[in-house]
């Protein structure tokens, strides 16, 4: 449904994508994961028609977003950060304002927004202003005007940004009941977003595409064989030689250390390629007089391979490209013009 192919985007002679490349089924939740400034915007703005590319094709239900972008904005519907509503006008008269611009026939128009309304539980608020509404709820209506009209891909950018726990779970409920009668991307910062919302994630990264998969088979792809935590009571430099010397590990990370009556206790994390790893690692603690107090199997997490992909700090060519990508005098209007808006 959505193909994307060596895609870039420069400002000047700094890139903010640099040929990116990733595929979305039909039906399916893609999250499109990266740390601030890593070209998650530029991207979805592409792909929304708002912004054009600077090389490489991007294809929505088969058609190309630059070259037939009124074919492609008929069938997208685009939530962007900072999401198009007019404050004065009613949650139901601004629905049906929005399906009038997006060309919904007359006799589906209220069919269209009451399913709207319905499917982001804003029923009982259709007649309240828009401005009475909390950040919460006015996101639903971001989502509502996104799918007013039926499209069959949604791209949402930073959908639960600002949000409270509670308002990030009615909205993660809300983008999960989308899949299969939609396709959508979801852009995100946020790792929980995905692991707990999306199909399938691709990983973003000072503008290249770095790894795209499903996460159980990511975590399985970068962090092959077993790791284990443990606590040990004895010298930490010994067991720091002990454990590292111990047939099939691959990785020693020690995770803090903590002073006891009876000694100090120190924490690690071991990973191990080797077909009985516990075994080998009690062996070798207790041929050497450390005491083992725990040792637990743990599994490779999304947020494990996110920071091995990722750096943590944004660059200041990071920072001038999202500055220079979404100006606030150009947000709101070129929002607005996206979404066929006045």
């Amino acid at each position: 449904m959505i193909e994307v192919e060596h895609l870039s985007k420069l400002y000047g002679a700094t890139p903010a994508i640099q040929d990116i490349t990733f595929s979305v089924e039909s039906g399916e939740i893609l999250g499109f994961l990266g740390p601030n400034g890593a070209g998650k915007t530029t991207t979805m703005r592409i792909l929304s028609g708002y912004l054009p590319a600077s090389g490489g094709t991007a294809k929505i239900a088969g058609f190309e977003v630059h070259e037939q972008s009124m074919e492609v904005r008929q069938r997208i519907g685009y939530l962007p950060e900072n999401p198009p509503l007019y404050l004065d006008m009613t949650i139901e008269a601004f629905l049906d304002f929005v399906a009038r611009i997006k060309g919904v026939s007359a006799g589906d128009r209220a069919n269209r927004v009451n399913y709207a309304l319905e499917k982001c539980n804003l029923t009982e608020r259709r007649k309240t202003l828009i401005r009475k509404l909390s950040k919460g709820f006015r996101q639903r209506v971001g989502i509502a005007q996104a799918i007013v009209h039926d499209p069959p891909v949604i791209i949402l950018d930073e959908p639960t940004v600002g949000l409270d726990p509670r308002q990030i779970i009615d909205v993660r409920n809300l983008i999960k009941g989308l899949a299969g009668d939609h396709t959508v991307i979801l852009s995100t910062h946020i790792l929980p977003e995905v692991s707990m919302t999306c199909d399938r994630v691709a990983i973003i990264n000072r503008g290249q595409v770095v790894a795209t998969n499903r996460t159980e088979e990511l975590t399985t792809q970068m962090f092959a064989g077993s790791a284990y935590e443990l606590e040990l009571d004895g010298e930490i430099e010994q067991a720091r030689t002990v454990l590292s010397q111990v047939k099939g590990v691959t990785d020693l990370e020690q995770l803090s250390s903590v002073s006891h009556s009876d000694g100090i206790h120190s924490y690690w994390r071991v990973r191990s390629d080797a077909p009985d790893a516990g075994r080998e690692l009690t062996i070798a603690l207790v041929r050497n007089g450390l005491h083992l107090y725990e040792m637990r199997r743990v599994q490779a997490s999304l947020e494990d391979v996110f920071l091995q992909l990722t750096t943590e700090e944004k660059t200041e060519i990071a920072e001038r490209i999202e500055a220079d990508s979404s100006p606030e005098s150009l947000n709101s209007d070129a929002v607005s013009i996206e979404e066929g808006m006045p």
